[in-house]
């Protein structure tokens, strides 16, 4: 099914035979619009026939067509309908038609085994949905205003390819799709010329004649259903409400005394219009499956036909046949439907839960329905609507259908055979609303006498039932009573005395369980037929929207629990959409508080409680997802969660949060702060690979010893994103990149050296030389440390080492004097320094993070490896609310070319290969690399923000990347290792598309051109880091490409402030250099 609608409806009007059901269709319609099935701004119309039983088809179109005129003329301004609200107009009429004995509400709304592709919003698939779906992509677009009527009783399917031409078209047409005379006995075909012009109809003929109407391929022209009248013949039809008698079919002919007549769309409308027929064949003929003209309402019949010839007549009626097309009618065959609803290519759980999967055959069905314990499905068997819990066997052939959790019980105790068909019917009786259960066999024949040699009852001769149970004739059939199954009072409703029965005394005992004759004679029976028309169809629609929504918190709650990549956007938003969002806040509040053990999983629901808080406030409303969150109203909650009380915590998340739901504005900024919140358990969960840090003693050197330290930059060249938590440790991580000087030198330095004075002495310094810009900090209170979590605050990232390495306890009752003095013997004083400009995307950050770590553990006669450094960055950037991943600081503190890796699981653990590459190769590839300034300064915070939250959504195209980056990664690695310059660029290339799926937006437009203008060079190129401006590097196809590149950029326009910078590998990483 095609994920949105191309067609622009200005009407859909929906018609029902009963009147009870007007509301309950109407909302389901509403529904469809609100989830994206029909677009906003068409009016939705739910039409009952006026009187019952119908008019017909062709009456209800009529009375359809009327009260969609009459609604666009109120619109409109008018006080009385008129056709020239019809000029422009698009009118889809659907016809719900007769009851459905396996579906309650009928074949429209019968639930069917397939789930939308890159659905938005999460909901069933219903035939209505079906045909809709067919309608408004593949059969309508390009039709001129006019009305398009087609029952909802059959499923179309239609050719990838189709399409039809409206070029000069007025008039009526009818779709055909193909099927064979055996199957068109029982249907109608049209009998067409060789131009497509209709000559006659035939339905349920002889073989003789429906082969006659045998198109090239073999096959006959199916009555299919779509007919679309043009905007000339609807005012000829429009005038049929005040012309009597075909005012009689509608509902202000009848409120104004008409008598009700019925008409037949495809025998009495569209055959008049049909060459071969004569006036009086059209106006005298006894057609099957209309009204009479010789009944006792014959006058009538004949009086509207003539009417109808003079409207009509004359108007070409023009069949467009579709080969390839498939037309699945609806039957009353219990059979073909289970077998519809199994066949291949259907989805084995639509919109279920069930607890063991593997009692699920792959040709069982399970559709909205909840099973627990061993619910074991045959292939070829069907549960659908039911909520039940095991041990129990459904066996191949069988139809479970409306079953509340309490029948259990009763159907575990039966002896089930293959076949059998059990349902549960919401009716209503007066003021009363019960279930009534019926029980039928697959190949019952519902229409047959009883007395016909193939009639059965549970797929046995009715003599089988009357020997085994003492049932007689005259308890089902009275006096004059049609004596079929669907005529048959079998099935018990009401205990006189004891009110409704359950499944118990009716079904359980027609199928050899325990009860009585005297019992089940006793009380109170409906037949099938009255069962299906005492329906409570709101009741029914209720009961299965109440199972798919409890089915989608299990879904929600078994997805979030075992790490699931499904996504769950669909599923929040269809239950905000149907007023659920308390339930399943309270069911995210729930797993939260109870994933103590997994920080990750407890992090992820908080982001999504942030989704459906989003949801609430609706899309484009209350301000952007991205903006602050500490206000003080959550300080407390958040404060709970940094202290590791996680239920606590959430609880008191929620508390505050029923605070916040009154307004949009409100809903987003509680959003934003459950995403923080949801980021202070992300930290905890990284900060658990703190185990992998190591730090020995070693010698203290002397007071005022500077410990130089320098690094290189990093080029990522492939799998980036795939570092950042929680991707890194809920998918598993793997990134390419090597350490390299800029203009020959490695731009990332820090020094640091114990002092006398007990102080924190805090130089920072940025830009090339002469031109560096230095800010000072000096801390001499603990209290000068309080920011050191604020990643904006003066020296945040100093002062976050301070912390982060154990040169200072933050918070503590001590004193920074007294620890300093305590544990060094005086301050420290640090200088850091980066030649780099801000937001370069060469991973300066947390490289200098890993310099000034290296600085501060020398001074102070600590010992370390650079596996430890590179888990103390990443530890220390969650402490500094950074976030970020690992490649910044693997791909400056590690040497050459390499690949890292983390799994996926808790705690986050990085490990380093660097790759063992020939010296050629390396000249080669430097000889080959070049940066490029772009000029642009890259903000990289709302982007990983961004990711992250798409990525705990789910979003697919997020999970489908993020697999090919690190596909990508590993391709990388080995392109690098069996020294293929070209296979390096085009992971290059494929990695800058993987980064524009992670973050979109992050390609400039003046990017874009400088990337377009250089591609003739390049065998690859990106931008490094998550890109947004920063360095552009590239992968040349000659060598020694610097002066090439930089006179190819000044040629083009647009471009300033750029520049252009040799690369040389480093294979050395991070440099101690000498003491001073």
């Amino acid at each position: 099914m095609s994920s949105e609608q191309v067609f622009s409806w200005t009407v859909v009007v929906l018609t029902c035979q009963h009147k009870d059901s007007v509301y309950a269709f109407q909302r389901e319609l509403e529904v469809r619009q609100q989830r994206g099935g029909l677009l906003q701004g068409t009016l939705l119309l739910t039409v009952s026939d006026p009187q019952e039983p119908g008019l017909g088809s062709g009456g209800a179109t009529l009375n359809a067509l009327l009260v969609a005129a009459e609604h666009l003329s109120a619109r409109a301004g008018y006080t009385v309908v008129t056709a020239d609200v019809l000029d422009d107009a698009h009118i889809l009429i659907l016809h719900t038609g007769r009851d459905f004995p396996w579906d309650s509400c009928g074949r429209a709304f019968c639930w069917l085994p397939v789930e939308k592709p890159a659905q938005t919003v999460q909901g069933p698939v219903c035939c209505l949905d079906m045909l809709l779906d067919c309608l408004s992509n593949q059969v309508c677009p390009g039709s001129p205003p006019g009305v398009w009527v087609c029952s909802t009783d059959m499923i179309l399917t239609m050719p990838t390819t189709f399409k039809m031409s409206w070029e000069g078209f007025s008039g009526v047409r009818v779709l055909a799709l193909p099927g064979d005379v055996s199957y068109a006995a029982n249907h109608g075909v049209y009998f067409a010329d060789e131009q497509g012009r209709v000559r006659d109809i035939i339905y349920k003929g002889s073989a003789e004649r429906i082969r006659r109407a045998a198109q090239p391929d073999g096959m006959v022209p199916l009555v299919s259903g779509p007919v679309f009248f043009c905007r000339r013949v609807l005012e000829r039809l429009l005038k049929a409400h005040v012309t009597p008698p075909l005012d009689g079919c509608t509902y202000m002919g009848m409120d104004s005394g008409a008598p009700p007549i019925q008409i037949s769309l495809f025998l009495d409308l569209l055959m008049c219009l049909c060459s071969d027929l004569s006036e009086s064949e059209f106006v005298n003929g006894e057609r099957t499956g209309c009204s009479s003209p010789i009944s006792q309402q014959g006058a009538v019949v004949r009086s509207a036909r003539a009417l109808l010839w003079r409207i009509l007549r004359g108007t070409t009626l023009h069949m467009v046949y579709v080969p390839g097309g498939c037309y699945d009618y609806l039957t009353l065959s219990g059979r073909e439907h289970i077998a519809r609803l199994t066949k291949k290519g259907t989805e084995r759980d639509t919109l279920s839960h069930i607890q063991n999967t593997q009692c699920v055959s792959d040709g069982g069905r399970v559709i909205n329905s909840v099973l627990e314990g061993d619910v074991s499905v045959a292939s070829g068997a069907v549960i659908q609507h039911c909520h039940l819990q095991g041990p129990m066997d459904v066996h191949s052939g069988c139809l479970l259908s409306g079953l509340e959790v309490t029948s259990s019980s009763h159907i575990q105790q039966l002896a089930l055979t293959n076949d059998h068909i059990i349902q549960g019917h919401h009716i209503q009786l007066g003021e009363m609303k019960i279930t009534v259960y019926t029980v039928l066999g697959a190949y019952d024949d519902l229409k047959v006498s009883c007395n016909d040699d193939g009639a059965t009852f549970l797929n046995h001769r009715w003599s089988d039932l009357y020997s085994r149970t003492g049932i007689q004739p005259e308890d089902l059939w009275g006096s004059g009573r049609s004596q079929s199954l669907m005529e048959a009072r079998l099935f018990p409703v009401f205990q006189p005395r004891g009110g409704a029965v359950g499944l118990e005394v009716g079904v359980c005992w027609l199928l050899g369980g325990p009860g009585a004759l005297e019992q089940w004679r006793a009380v109170w029976r409906l037949s099938l037929r009255e069962v299906l028309s005492l329906t409570d169809q709101e009741g029914e629609l209720r009961w299965r929207e109440a199972l798919f929504f409890q089915v989608g918190r299990r879904r929600v709650m078994d997805n979030l629990k075992s790490q699931s990549d499904r996504g769950l956007l669909p599923s929040f938003r269809a239950a905000v959409l149907g007023g659920q969002h308390e339930e399943l806040l309270c069911t995210l509040d729930s797993i939260a508080a109870g994933s103590g053990e997994n920080l990750g999983v407890a992090a992820r629901c908080l982001a999504c409680i942030a989704d459906v808080l989003a949801c609430l406030a609706g899309e484009g409303r209350g301000g952007l997802r991205s903006g602050p969150a500490a206000n003080p109203a959550w300080s407390h909650a958040f404060s709970i969660l940094e202290q590791g009380d996680l239920l606590s915590g959430v609880q008191a998340l929620a508390t505050e949060r029923a605070k916040w739901l009154s307004r949009p504005d409100l809903l987003v900024r509680a959003a934003r702060h459950y995403e923080a919140a949801g980021q202070v358990l992300l930290r905890q969960a990284v900060m658990l690979s703190q185990r992998f840090i190591y730090i020995g003693q070693g010698e203290v050197p002397p007071l005022g010893e500077w410990q130089d330290v320098e690094c290189p930059a990093r080029l990522d060249l492939s799998g980036g994103w795939s570092d950042t938590p929680p991707i890194a440790f809920e998918h598993g991580g793997a990134v390419v990149n090597v350490a390299v000087k800029v203009d020959g030198r490695r731009p990332i330095g820090a020094r640091a050296r114990r002092i006398k004075e007990p102080r924190l002495l805090l130089v920072s310094s940025s830009g090339v030389q002469d031109d560096a810009i230095a800010m000072e900090t000096v801390c001499e209170r603990l209290e000068d440390l309080k920011d050191h979590c604020v990643p904006y605050a003066p020296a945040a990232l100093l002062k976050a080492v301070c912390v982060c390495s154990g040169l200072v306890t933050y918070p503590s009752r001590q004193s920074l004097d007294e620890q300093l003095l305590q544990r060094w013997g005086g301050g420290v004083e640090i200088h850091t320094w980066s030649l780099l400009p801000h937001g370069s995307g060469l991973g300066t950050s947390s490289i200098l993070a890993g310099a000034v770590l290296a600085a501060v553990y020398r001074c102070t006669g600590r010992t370390y490896d650079t596996d430890s450094l590179i888990h103390a960055v990443l530890h220390l950037e969650q402490m500094l609310t950074t976030g970020g991943g690992w490649q910044d600081q693997v791909g400056g503190l590690v040497g050459g070319v390499k690949v890292a890796r983390s799994k996926a699981c808790l705690p986050l653990r990085v490990e380093v290969e660097r790759l063992p590459l020939s010296d050629d190769f390396l000249l080669s590839l430097q000889q080959h690399l070049l940066l490029v300034y772009t000029g642009k300064t890259r903000l990289a915070r709302n982007l990983l923000q961004d990711t992250v939250r798409r990525w705990y959504s789910r979003v697919p195209s997020i999970v489908e990347n993020a697999g090919q980056l690190v596909d990508n990664a590993e391709e990388c690695a080995r392109a690098c290792t069996e020294g293929s310059l070209p296979r390096l660029g085009a992971c290059l290339e494929r990695y800058w598309g993987q980064k524009k799926v992670m973050a979109p937006g992050c390609e400039p437009a003046a990017v874009r051109t400088m990337m377009d203008a250089l591609r003739p060079l390049a065998l690859g190129q990106t931008l490094a880091g998550a890109g947004g401006g920063g360095f552009l590097y590239l992968l040349t196809r000659q060598p020694q490409q610097g002066e090439a590149v930089r006179q190819v950029l000044n040629n083009t326009q647009g471009l300033r402030d750029f520049s252009v910078h040799p690369v040389e590998l480093d294979m050395v990483g991070i440099s101690l250099l000498k003491s001073s």
